[in-house]
Order: structure tokens, then C-alpha cells, then sequence
């Protein structure tokens, strides 16, 4: 689900075929950055921030870095958890001109094995929270130039 701040459509009908583009775009950045995470297809993340992004893991116990830092982190740690899922919920955007404020709600499931394995199993880890997203429309269309995770809860077996 998606909100949009800051625009009356019914005050500017005219705009809502632009607001329905950069929300489903937007939709796609979240998208992508899901998919990346749960596939190891780090370059991927080229394709959800801009160069100069900073992406801010630290309240999961990560680093604070920039796209290229973030992305070797990630490959590292990740790498522990082959089998890995992460939903997004609700997402809050408010789009002005062209730069978008996104929190959207997450929960993820990091497994050690892409296997069926019991739920009580050493490893495995399950949390939720929130991604705070700064986005910027460039000419390759909406990107993230900055990531902060919110890490509200986690329970590890």
C-alpha cells in the first residue's frame, strides 16, 4: 500500500497519471532491492541507489558506507545465510518535485540452509522493521541516495 503526501488529486487531476508512474517506479526500486538481498545479485543494487548513495545498516549491528562498501558488506555477511526472504509492507511516500521520502515496513527470514529445515534450527534468524529510503528521479529513472534500516525486532535460534 501507498500514500502519497503533499498532492490534492482531485485539486490537479492533470497530475495523476505522472503520481501513478513514480509510484509504481518507486514500487520498482523497493522491488529490486528486495530481490537483490534475497538472490546475492549484489550489482543488481546498482539498479536501486544512485553512485553516491550511503546505506545505513548499523541498527541491524551492520556498517554505514556507501553503495560500493554496502554491497561487499552485504556479499560477506549475507553469504552465511543462503536461504533469505524479504517482504516489504506498507509503504508512506511523499513525492516532492523530484525527490520521494519512503518508509516502508519489512520483514525478512535469513536461513542457513535453502532447505526445509525445523524452526528451531541454530541460525536461523527472523526480524522486521523499517526501510527509510531518500530517493532522487534521475535520468534512469527513481534511485536511492540513501538507505537507513530500522531494525525493531529480530529473534535468532
Amino acid at each position: 500500500m501507498f500514500s502519497i503526501t503533499g498532492h490534492n488529486r482531485r485539486a490537479a487531476p492533470d497530475i495523476s497519471p505522472w503520481l501513478d508512474s513514480s509510484m509504481d517506479e518507486i514500487a520498482q526500486v523497493l522491488a529490486r532491492y528486495t530481490y537483490a538481498i534475497d538472490t546475492g545479485d549484489w550489482d543488481r543494487l546498482d539498479e536501486v541507489f544512485t553512485e553516491d548513495a550511503v546505506l545505513d545498516y548499523t541498527s541491524a549491528g551492520g556498517i554505514k558506507g556507501s553503495r560500493a562498501e554496502a554491497k561487499a558488506w552485504l556479499a560477506e555477511v549475507l553469504g552465511a545465510w543462503p536461504g533469505r526472504l524479504h517482504l516489504i509492507g506498507a509503504a508512506s511516500v511523499e513525492i516532492t518535485g523530484d525527490e520521494a521520502v519512503v518508509v516502508a515496513s519489512f520483514t525478512d527470514t535469513l536461513s542457513p540452509s535453502r532447505q526445509m529445515i525445523l524452526a528451531g534450527t541454530p541460525g536461523l534468524i527472523q526480524g522486521g522493521g523499517y526501510y527509510h529510503h531518500r530517493l532522487r528521479r534521475t535520468e534512469l529513472g527513481w534511485r536511492s541516495r540513501e538507505l537507513v534500516e530500522e531494525q525493531a525486532w529480530r529473534t535468532i535460534t
